[in-house]
């Protein structure tokens, strides 16, 4: 058994935090400088942390090689599989005709593309997150702002910053399930902290996002829409997460904002008007029966009914009797992990979970057949959408299944706890660091899920050291890693994917959402500064 060794050069952690960013160094630069495309600077991130992994962690090859395909697995099924599924579903709306209802039903609501960002990007994408996570909502909210008319680098970057409120708690709260799993910390602790970390930013979010689509005259015109949505999602996510637990704070706070807004169109509109650069023209709504437009709805309205049912237990039971949990050859159990990291030195398995059937992404599936039958879609032409979906996504997969290469690699090698033994060295503003541990694990993995995996027990065992409170710390972790999905290169890649974006624009959709992403986890890391030191009594 290979034993990992987080400060292989020297002896000396800082030298070796150094040589283990190399990789994170390759995708920034990359990415952000020479402005390559998303596949390119993945293959190529790998790439170094193959050399970093050999070369300076001494990692055996074949467990080298065992890393990246694990990753890479686990990149096309489910998170692949979701997208893929969320694409074809939005194509079956496309070809049938029926987008245009859709978009002429949210036009009824408000032709403002403020108000449809509100409504599509913010709080349907929180419902899609809460309830299936794992990327879904990006793909699903991004698709429909482009059919809506809006460019596809905006569609993209709205969704991706639109996407952080909610992520702590996507997918019926696994997030916090792994977290409490990982650190044996009581599961209601670890969610109300989350919760009191992530509402206040819940609040200003949406008049953020305004913001950034048009600077305060745009916001000043929507403010009534922007606190409606935002103190709904916000209250609702607090009291949700402090009294019920982790598991509906997401769709119950989408639900409210979602309801709120709709409400609030009915009696107020906009005094000003608002063009969003690069969106097309908008057109006076055709009207609809209520049938039509229940019938145009129907690929989403079977998508919320399929996520929700492929999340009850007990339907999941069933599903996951023809899961195959497969012991990753040259990998699993041939890594031993070591102190600090766990409290005594302890195998680190690698079983990949083939839950082909119970996946997220074949709801997804089972939604776009159902919406083909409903909508009388030929069964040639559902052929032919399936075709044109993959030849569309075909270098985006190439991106996610990279970059989950690359983080697993960095995982088994101990690149990545040797960045977080980094970040745990800041000793006193360790709650702030804390919050960006989180933030990188989510850059890396793409997932909150893996992050708290990753670094939850790290989180646990510093703050005892330095005396702080460990759920506080565990929270600030799940907390502050939803501010890195939206840089994330799997979840640029499936926002380009889902918009028909160009490749040669993925860097700059990075270049983007990095200003915002490293502005919003900052804003949490002082949050957790104030509930450590100024106060305390305000925490679990």
């Amino acid at each position: 058994m290979w034993q990992q060794n987080y400060t292989p050069l020297a002896d000396s952690l800082p030298v070796s935090a150094l040589v283990a960013a190399l990789p994170i160094f390759v995708l920034l630069f990359l990415l952000g400088v020479v402005r390559k495309p998303a596949w390119i600077a993945g293959l190529s991130g790998l790439a170094a942390a193959v050399l970093v992994s050999i070369l300076a962690y001494g990692m055996p090859v074949g467990l080298v090689l065992g890393s990246v395909t694990y990753g890479a697995a686990f990149g096309l099924l489910p998170i692949g599989w979701i997208v893929y599924w969320a694409i074809v579903l939005y194509r079956v709306a496309y070809e049938t005709g029926k987008f245009e209802i859709i978009k002429d039903s949210v036009g009824g609501l408000s032709g403002d593309r403020r108000l449809q960002a509100l409504l599509i990007a913010f709080s349907f994408g929180a419902f899609i997150e809460g309830a299936a996570g794992f990327g879904t909502p990006v793909a699903v909210a991004a698709a429909m702002l482009a059919g809506l008319g809006f460019s596809p680098f905006y569609a993209a970057g709205i969704c991706l910053l639109a996407n952080t409120a909610p992520v702590a708690f996507g997918s019926i709260g696994i997030p916090i399930f792994t977290l409490a799993g990982i650190t044996g910390l009581p599961l209601l602790d670890l969610s109300a902290n989350v919760g009191r970390i992530c509402a206040p930013v819940s609040l200003f979010v949406p008049a953020y996002l305004v913001y950034v689509m048009g600077g305060f005259r745009a916001l000043k015109g929507v403010l009534p829409a922007a606190m409606v949505c935002g103190g709904g999602f916000a209250l609702t996510q607090f009291c949700v997460s402090n009294y019920l637990g982790p598991q509906l704070t997401d769709i119950a706070a989408s639900l409210v904002a979602i309801a709120g807004l709709v409400l609030l169109f009915n009696v107020w509109k906009p005094k000003d008007t608002f063009e969003l650069e690069g969106a097309a023209k908008g057109h006076a709504p055709a009207k609809h029966s209520t049938g039509d437009v229940i019938l145009a709805w129907s690929p989403y309205l079977l998508l919320v009914v399929m996520v929700l049912l492929w999340g009850q237990d007990s339907f999941k039971a069933i599903l996951n009797k023809v899961t195959i949990n497969l012991q990753w050859p040259m990998l699993h159990n041939m890594v031993e992990r070591v102190q600090p990291l766990v409290a005594k030195p302890s195998a680190y398995p690698a079983v990949y979970t083939f839950n082909w059937l119970s996946a997220a992404g074949t709801a997804c599936l089972v939604s776009s057949l159902f919406a083909a039958l409903v909508l009388r879609m030929a069964p040639g032409k559902y052929v032919g959408v399936l075709v044109h979906s993959a030849r569309q996504l075909f270098l985006s997969l190439i991106t996610i299944a990279a970059v989950l290469g690359l983080a697993f690699l960095m995982n088994y090698s101990g690149a990545t706890v040797t960045l977080g033994l980094a970040f745990a060295a800041t000793a006193g503003l360790f709650p702030f660091f804390s919050s960006l541990l989180g933030w990188l694990g989510v850059f890396l993995t793409g997932s909150d899920t893996s992050a708290n995996a990753l670094f939850g027990n790290l989180q646990v065992v510093t703050a005892t050291k330095l005396n702080l409170n460990p759920a506080l710390m565990a929270a600030a972790n799940s907390s502050g890693g939803v501010m890195g999905k939206m840089i994330s290169l799997q979840s640029i890649a499936v926002a380009a994917a889902a918009t028909g974006m160009p490749s040669t624009d993925e860097a700059k959709l990075f270049r983007f959402t990095l200003r915002h992403s490293i502005f919003l986890a900052s804003v949490i890391g002082l949050i957790s500064v104030f509930y450590s030191y100024v106060a305390p009594q305000l925490a679990r």
